[in-house]
């Protein structure tokens, strides 16, 4: 396997993973990148752990020789890795590692989490996820030379399937006749008052009916639409911000730029 057709092969996992655990891509890629040799390892190869994780797996643990360094001098010592049925099961431990981190510190590596790749392998590093002390300087190599910071970003219209853009053309004519019915408001305060109120009941019942959309499982609030939410809780729309599927962000971010998720205070 080439070093483009790891990397290939490692995106999907990554971008998808970062979605769920906020840990930025490049930093899972060149991880892994660093830790399997490429892919190439026997540890890899034979038990498909990408990172070089200690203990027990989903398919059980594998001896394997490894060097680790003790006082700066680099030794030769004999561990049980943990073993894996697929590389996704192999990322998700990763990233279950860093944002769970480990029985006598849980926030170990907190710092790592929800930032850019690089200040990702710095914190890491400064944790003491590896004992090599030139272990952030090779994954921040690895992420330069193979631009692997581009898929940190991921832009929204490359997310989005054409179900995806469908669902959204749907909404975007409900979201429409919303905003007809916003217009024929009268100017009195009293009936602007009610319209208010009615127009949030809609915008709830329309929030209700896509929550239960099928698509995506059911995630964490993706930065993309953390304004929607905020707003949406603003407006007392919205009780539960997490654990909302990926159609029904999606739904409260356009929803937030017809500007419809208001709370109707001083009106």
């Amino acid at each position: 396997m080439t070093e483009s057709e790891f990397i290939a092969k490692m995106i999907p996992y990554a971008v998808a993973d970062m979605q769920r655990s906020r840990i930025a891509a490049s930093l899972t890629i060149a991880q892994a990148a660093l830790e399997s040799g490429w892919g190439s390892s026997s540890l890899t190869v034979k038990a498909n752990n990408l990172f070089g994780i200690k203990g027990e797996g989903p398919a059980g643990s594998l001896p394997f020789r490894t060097t680790e360094y003790r006082n700066g001098q680099a030794v030769q010592v004999t561990a049980k890795f943990r073993a894996y049925h697929n590389w996704g099961e192999s990322v998700t431990n990763h990233s279950d590692l860093i944002t769970g981190g480990v029985s006598w510190n849980p926030k170990l590596y907190t710092k790592a989490i929800n930032v850019d790749g690089k200040t990702a392998a710095r914190e890491i590093a400064a944790a003491g996820y590896a004992t090599d002390p030139g272990y952030a300087s090779k994954l921040i190599q690895i992420m330069d030379a193979y631009h692997l910071v581009q898929y940190d970003q991921v832009k929204e219209d490359e997310e989005m399937s054409a179900e995806d853009k469908q669902k959204l053309a749907d909404l975007e004519k409900e979201l429409q006749t919303l905003r007809t019915l916003l217009a024929e408001l009268t100017v009195s305060r009293d009936t602007l008052k009610t319209g208010v109120q009615e127009q949030g009941q809609t915008i709830k019942g329309v929030a209700e009916r896509l929550a239960v959309i099928e698509g995506r499982a059911v995630m964490n609030v993706p930065a993309w639409a953390e304004p929607a939410v905020r707003a949406a809780e603003a407006a007392g729309l919205l009780d539960t911000p997490s654990g909302g599927s990926y159609d029904f962000y999606r739904m409260l971010t356009v929803l937030n730029r017809a500007g419809l998720l208001v709370t109707g205070k001083g009106v």
